[in-house]
């Protein structure tokens, strides 16, 4: 997929940049909440 065709999509579908932003959101701090539990957890 070349950068002109999801330039396109995005123009022709606003919504989905919010849609690709709240998940790139989550997905960070889905990131951090699990790097700082494996930080916390003792082993056997």
């Amino acid at each position: 997929m070349e950068d002109n065709d999801l330039t396109t999509y995005l123009t022709e579908n606003p919504r989905m940049i919010g849609a690709l932003f709240t998940m790139l959101l989550l997905l960070s701090q889905a990131g951090s909440a699990a790097a700082g539990f494996a930080t916390t957890c003792g082993g056997p």
